[in-house]
């Protein structure tokens, strides 16, 4: 059920090498090379079991989280497949398994071994059992409603209590439609019909998730695909109450997990593909843009175009599109200006690299020239050859196992879930025109005299202001996703952003950077708290920025911001952190830039400095920004 990731190769030798590895850090990493393979429910128990003690040490590279997986049947057999499915996105999750159906009494109930654990991350996996059972088959369409709706209540009000004692991201999922048709096809007509209740269900219970920011792990959906029979094996749950079969707990690990990798910033950000046999059939130097295979009229010609219109609609949604081709860059680019039934345009990408070089140096040059970590790839290429090579080269790039057939391939991109996200922000709409607008600078750049000209011919404007809620799911994407200009990288779930910016002992500050060419959107958030440790202080918690505005005077602007807000309620110093990672070094000297002086206290474990500015000292630095409050 993980049909995109590759076969496994000596996997039980593999295995032994990595439980034998010398130190955490390489067996961790051995172990979740190993994960990014197509593994059964057996393989799945056997890495879990290697994976042992060593996932509860921190190790960098890896998110810990300690998650509560609470239900109403019996889903033991899950927490080997989630902590699995966790490292294959370098998260180690820590799992309680609540007691056979006291998912209630383990919220509500302050004693609970719930309350001890302390879960970052609550998942309830409920079924529809009860709610069916609630409601008698002659019952009227508002009666059936009246049920469900006292289903959706109970579970807000379950939602609202694991927050508030948690301060938890709660994920819900979706109830699977296990029951029998009764009528046939008249079932969607009666309102009281097991299918009927369970699908007005989901309904309810997607539109409550949204309102009340709690993720959906939509299993309802993947079973519709992938077939009941694959999910639900009703000798399984007569016999144990089973109703996530063991041959699915594969997949509903890889679900859950890339959810909640989501929520922490962990999804893919740019689709880069192969031309040749990828966007359209045929070798384009061999045969011309006139003799590829490509549009209506034939399976083969279709197969492509659904390709092309797939990577369309990422990119509508936000994901970056990018071309790594051995070929002529000449002939390659022509197809997207002479091919009449071409979907994707040369303006749709943001990188094309075309060449006969390494494919692997190619990548990294596309990651660079976006100014992205080469984890931010998803890189999709007919060739078995180059697949191979890039996951040996570059194992933090993302590369499918594509099937024979063409046709599957959009199949195969789809369930990876690559990209899978927890919002659509207007800064996700606009991100496509936000690249070609970057050209556009990078123009105005190159025929500048100086890097003042350059700046000031932007004409830049920044808004800002306390976060709104209208922001904060901007604000929240930010903060999980950005790792180049991320002072602390701590991340953030939605509840905690919510919870600060409505604080008084807190301020979520939001910066949106305009100029001539366009709005670049929400691109920089820095949160302030009172100092636990000096009186008449603050201290930035953290404090993010989008690498697409990188070098354009913003950290200076933002950052006397700051220091008036700060001013404003009486402080006379700000403090900050610097916890260094492999990804935001370009920021390591930020805060000495800005005028902080270095602590003198002794570096902590991982290397993190501590830095204070007095208020009354602080000059802001000139810029060639203005600037606009915002309510």
């Amino acid at each position: 059920m993980t049909h995109w990731l590759p076969e496994p190769t000596d996997f039980r030798a593999r295995l032994k090498a990595a439980a034998a590895a010398g130190d955490a850090r390489e067996r961790l990493e051995k172990l979740a090379s190993l994960a990014a393979h197509r593994l059964g429910f057996v393989e799945t128990i056997q890495l879990d079991r290697a994976l042992g003690e060593v996932a509860r040490a921190p190790v960098d590279g890896f998110t810990r989280i300690r998650m509560a997986l609470l239900s109403a049947c019996t889903v033991d057999h899950l927490a080997p497949a989630i902590r699995t499915a966790g490292l294959r996105h370098r998260v180690l999750f820590d799992v309680h398994v609540g007691a056979y159906g006291q998912y209630r009494q383990e919220i509500l109930d302050a004693a609970s071994a719930l309350d001890r654990f302390r879960p970052e991350t609550v998942a309830l996996a409920l079924t529809a059992r009860d709610v069916v059972a609630r409601v008698p088959l002659a019952a009227s369409e508002a009666e059936a409603d009246a049920a469900i709706a006292r289903s959706i209540a109970e579970l807000r009000e379950l939602w609202n209590v694991a927050r508030r004692r948690f301060k938890a991201t709660v994920v819900q999922q979706t109830f699977l439609d296990t029951a029998e048709p009764l009528f046939g096809s008249h079932d969607r007509l009666v309102p009281a019909a097991p299918s009927r209740l369970i699908a007005r269900l989901n309904d309810q219970l997607a539109r409550a998730a949204a309102e009340e920011g709690v993720l959906l792990l939509d299993v309802a959906a993947q079973s519709a695909r992938d077939g009941i029979d694959a999910w639900f094996d009703v000798t399984r749950w007569l016999q144990g109450k089973l109703e996530i079969a063991p041959n699915a707990a594969p997949r509903y690990g890889e679900l859950l997990a890339r959810l909640i990798a989501a929520a922490r910033g962990r999804s893919r950000k740019c689709l880069v593909l192969d031309l040749d046999n990828t966007l359209w059939g045929g070798v384009i130097g061999d045969v011309g843009v006139n003799g590829i295979v490509l549009g209506e009229g034939s399976a083969l010609g279709e197969a492509y175009l659904a390709v092309q219109r797939y990577a369309k609609q990422l990119a509508q949604r936000g994901v970056i599109l990018a071309v790594c081709s051995k070929n002529d860059p000449a002939i390659a680019e022509a197809a997207f200006r002479e091919h009449p039934e071409i979907v994707l345009k040369r303006s749709d990408f943001a990188a094309f690299v075309a060449n006969w070089g390494d494919k692997a140096e190619n990548l990294r040059a596309i990651a660079e020239r976006l100014n992205i970590g080469l984890d931010s790839l998803v890189f999709v290429d007919d060739n078995p050859v180059e697949r191979a090579r890039i996951r040996a080269s570059l194992p933090s790039v993302a590369v499918p196992e594509l099937p024979d057939d063409p046709a599957l391939y959009v199949r195969a991109l789809a369930d990876a879930g690559y990209f899978e996200a927890v919002s659509f922000t207007a800064e996700d709409r606009s991100r496509a025109e936000s690249y070609a607008a970057n050209a556009e600078r990078e123009a105005l750049k190159n025929v500048a005299q100086s890097m003042d000209d350059f700046l000031r011919g932007l004409q830049m404007t920044v808004e800002y202001g306390p976060a709104r809620p209208v922001d904060l799911p901007r604000v929240t994407q930010l903060l999980n996703k950005t790792n180049q200009f991320n002072a602390t990288t701590r991340r953030y779930a939605a509840e905690e952003v919510s919870e600060l910016a409505t604080s008084t002992a807190a301020c979520v500050l939001q910066f949106r950077l305009l100029d001539r060419f366009g709005d670049n959107g929400l691109v920089s958030v820095m949160i302030l708290r009172r100092a636990s440790d000096e009186a008449d202080a603050l201290e930035i918690d953290n404090w993010v920025m989008s690498c697409r505005v990188f070098g354009r005077q913003l950290e200076f602007e933002a950052m006397t911001i700051a220091v008036e807000a700060a001013r404003a309620t009486g402080a006379r110093a700000l403090l900050a952190r610097y916890v260094p990672t492999d990804r935001n070094g370009v920021i390591s000297g930020l805060f000495e830039s800005l005028g902080f002086c270095r602590l003198p206290a002794p570096e902590d474990a991982a290397g993190a400095s501590r830095w204070r500015l007095a208020l009354a000292d602080y000059t802001p630095r000139p810029t060639f920004i203005a600037r606009r409050q915002v309510a």
